[in-house]
């Protein structure tokens, strides 16, 4: 049994697809009822109260650990999860952390993801850990503006760096959660090429077959619109590296190709596959 926390998201529900689809049997956890695969298990849990993640994680031999937002805030204890998941005879733990635990290792929300990736090296169990930078799906975030008014708005429209399709964590992810030689490895996940977000509004264009309009945000609107869905200081954190990305955070990684053996996904694919939203 796999259990795949955060299985309703943008990388949970591809990996939870994919690992039915070889044929696991796989328990689905997200917060609230959802519908999954056929042959896959739901339960609802609250990461936040890992004692609750006991009948998810009976007789699992290994989990995918995806935060949900508020895990991220002050307060929060996510090595509690580690823990639940070694007593309940858990095995392996694939970890999505950030790319920023390496490039921005002194931020408070990096600060914290790094400790939590010290507490599983630390466990005794076997794992893994996946670092990607931004999301193509972060897209999705103008998706109501493009629908009504074929407008994008966001800041550092023409500061660019390389975002990962999430089909491609989760590809990652499944690999590592099936694959022993992946114990011990971390791998940083980026798209194949630099790309700014004026130049994503094209590509979505494009897969439309309709003009969409770029709207410079400040940094302030930004972070206001950005707190609403995530704490302050994530919010302050990503618009640090969207506005100003480091040498190492503009740098295309080998891993995906090293762990899937093919190029990764290109945000023109991400925008074809997902034109619907935009509609």
């Amino acid at each position: 049994m796999i259990v795949v926390t955060g299985a309703t998201g943008n990388v949970g529900r591809p990996l939870t697809r994919a690992l039915a689809e070889a044929g696991q049997q796989v328990t689905a956890v997200s917060r609230h009822a959802a519908a999954v695969p056929d042959g896959v298990r739901h339960v609802a849990a609250d990461l936040a109260e890992p004692a609750g993640l006991e009948p998810a994680l009976a007789g699992a031999k290994a989990l995918f650990l995806l935060l949900s937002g508020d895990m991220h805030a002050a307060g929060a204890s996510p090595a509690n999860v580690i823990d639940q998941a070694a007593a309940s005879g858990v095995r392996r733990v694939v970890l999505l952390s950030t790319q920023g635990v390496a490039t921005r290792p002194f931020g408070p929300t990096r600060i914290a993801m790094r400790a939590l990736e010290d507490v599983l090296r630390e466990s005794g169990l076997d794992w893994s850990i996946l670092r990607p930078g931004g999301f193509a799906s972060n897209a999705l975030w103008w998706a109501e503006s493009i629908r009504a008014r074929r407008v994008v708005a966001a800041p550092f429209g023409d500061v660019g760096v390389p975002i990962i399709d999430p089909a491609d964590i989760a590809e990652t992810a499944a690999v590592c959660l099936l694959d022993e030689r992946h114990s011990g490895g971390v791998y940083e996940l980026t798209g194949p090429e630099v790309i700014t977000p004026r130049q994503q509004a094209e590509a979505i264009a494009a897969a439309l077959g309709s003009p969409v309009r770029f709207h410079d945000l400040t940094r302030d609107e930004a972070k206001a619109a950005m707190a609403e869905s995530m704490p302050a200081e994530l919010a302050e954190d990503t618009l640090d590296i969207l506005g100003s990305p480091s040498p190492a955070e503009l740098r295309v990684s080998p891993d995906v190709q090293r762990v899937l053996g093919r190029a990764p996904r290109t945000f023109a694919d991400w925008a074809a596959r997902n034109v619907a939203a935009f509609r």
